[in-house]
């Protein structure tokens, strides 16, 4: 799937909707709980099912980011699948601490 930053995309399997914030370097399969993602603009495809090993769940307001392929994510609607390029997870990102004003 080639993706463009500002690209909103949701979940086939659970209620997770993410919008892209920094392009892969080249096309992804670009997965949560299993399954293929969709755009915003597509409708749910029928059948699809949560896969157990990919049951970790998305937090709201939460980026995740693939550091093979550079690819970054914010999730804006959390859900019970685990995003993923392919069987690799996404790793969720920390804030980056402040420093300290002595």
């Amino acid at each position: 799937m080639d993706l463009k930053a500002g690209t909103g995309l949701k979940s086939t399997v659970c209620a997770t909707e993410i919008i892209v914030v920094r392009t892969p370097s080249s096309a992804v399969d670009l997965r949560c709980g299993g399954a293929p993602m969709v755009t915003a603009a597509d409708t749910a495809i029928q059948g699809q099912e949560l896969n157990p090993a990919h049951r970790d769940g998305t937090l709201l307001g939460k980026r995740y980011a693939d550091a093979a392929s550079g690819l970054e994510v914010l999730c804006t609607k959390g859900g019970e699948g685990s995003l993923s390029v392919g069987d690799s997870p996404l790793v969720r990102k920390d804030a980056k601490p402040l420093p300290s004003s002595d």
